[in-house]
């Protein structure tokens, strides 16, 4: 068995481009105005991996702790920014609680990946640190906006019951409970499908690019399992944190519904 790295060159690398052009033909020839995004993305994409591609030379080589924590905090932030604009239905974002959630989750469940079970030498390994915690990221990062777009919605579309709950002298968790459940089970709901069909329907990315480089599947699918109950146990804890911090926002000093719950009720 050949376990040795298939090198993409220059001109294979630009001879990929060759793809975008028949998904923008698609989008041109059924008009769907896609065709400017897709050229600004393949550029982007393009850019900022190679600049990543560098960085990630350096920083590896470096290997230094507080360097490492900075860069995992700096991509927390961006995820926590990403995670805004994923969520156009929830007014006044809480930025600053989607950092911290994410933050929360990424140190917690990162540590423990690589401490207790990978364990590289050094435990903080940028090799094996960086991209796990990138994975972790941007997973927590669609569940969290999920949630917190479920959240708002089910107390939009309860704003009947929970001010009824309110009148009878429910406190404003005892009213609101239930969507924080259904906003809960809608962020994890796409990590737990994966769950479901990763192997039978899909071979994720990790496992895959561990393949292409050479590496032994059955190896490649122990790290894919401990990737996919890391980004599970993740996106709970993150969803948890952002839904338990943001419902206050739904009522005002006096626990009564802020306004704008009441004015989306039809």
């Amino acid at each position: 068995m050949d376990n040795s790295i298939i090198p993409i060159s220059n001109f294979q690398l630009a001879f990929s481009v060759l793809l975008i052009l028949i998904t923008g033909g698609i989008s041109s020839l059924l008009k769907l105005g896609l065709l400017k995004s897709l050229i600004w993305g393949t550029s982007r994409t393009f850019i900022q991996l190679t600049l990543v591609g560098y960085a990630l030379t350096y920083i590896f080589q470096i290997n230094n702790l507080w360097l490492i924590m900075a860069i995992i905090t700096l991509m927390c932030y961006i995820a926590s920014r990403a995670a805004v604009k994923r969520t156009p239905n929830v007014p006044d974002y809480p930025a600053v609680l989607a950092f911290l959630s994410l933050l929360a989750s990424t140190y917690l469940v990162g540590t423990i990946v690589t401490v207790l079970i990978i364990a590289p030498d050094p435990w903080y390994s940028a090799r094996i640190v960086i991209p796990m915690l990138g994975m972790i990221l941007g997973n927590s990062m669609n569940g969290i906006a999920i949630s917190l777009d479920r959240l708002y919605g089910e107390a939009r579309s309860r704003a009947a019951e929970i001010e009824a709950m309110l009148t009878f002298g429910a406190t404003p968790w005892e009213a609101v409970r239930s969507s924080v459940r259904e906003a809960i089970r809608a962020g994890m709901t796409p990590t737990i499908n994966s769950l479901m069909v990763v192997g039978l329907v899909s071979l994720p990315g990790m496992m895959t690019g561990q393949i292409l480089g050479g590496a032994d599947p059955r190896e490649a699918v122990r790290y894919q399992i401990v990737v996919m109950l890391m980004i599970a146990a993740a996106v709970a804890i993150g969803c948890l944190i952002l839904v338990g911090l943001s419902y206050k926002k739904l009522f005002n000093d006096d626990g009564a519904l802020q306004s704008f719950v009441l004015q989306s009720r039809k």
